[in-house]
């Protein structure tokens, strides 16, 4: 029975898994002082530079893994970001123990992304994407 499901269960994961990204990409591009704000915030050089960059890889990345236009190449690309994301701006090891709990979830939620991305990365966007539908995978995958 869960064959039946199969195409609808991966579209469906694809776009959960990229609204995270396409949402945070929108929020950081419409406020790129913030955004450049928290990253320097990490002791980051160029945080403008990187805030726009960021930017642009989650939103672009997120919506090229929801529609299955490159897939691989994108969820690869969001899973290596998050997890130094994840490093750099959730070390719970390293903050007050009030703060400690919500730091690890945080990271510990990430760490969970990165892995849904690198499936995506290994076994591709599936048969209902934009890379089917160009012959770059398996339309049965």
């Amino acid at each position: 029975m869960i064959d039946s499901f199969k195409t609808p269960l991966v579209i469906v994961g694809r776009v959960l898994l990229a609204l995270m990204f396409i949402y945070a990409g929108f929020g950081k591009l419409t406020n790129l002082e913030g955004t450049a704000g928290y990253i320097a915030s990490g002791g980051l050089p160029m945080a403008s530079v990187l805030a726009v960059v960021v930017g642009l890889l989650e939103l672009l990345g997120g919506l090229a893994i929801a529609v299955g236009f490159q897939a691989r190449w994108a969820a690869l690309a969001l899973g290596l970001f998050t997890l130094a994301a994840s490093l750099l701006f959730h070390k719970f090891w390293a903050v007050p123990a009030d703060q400690a709990f919500v730091q690890q979830l945080m990271f510990m939620k990430n760490l969970s992304v990165a892995g849904g991305l690198f499936i995506v990365a290994a076994l591709g966007a599936g048969p209902a994407s934009v890379d089917a539908r160009r012959g770059l995978v398996p339309a049965t995958a």
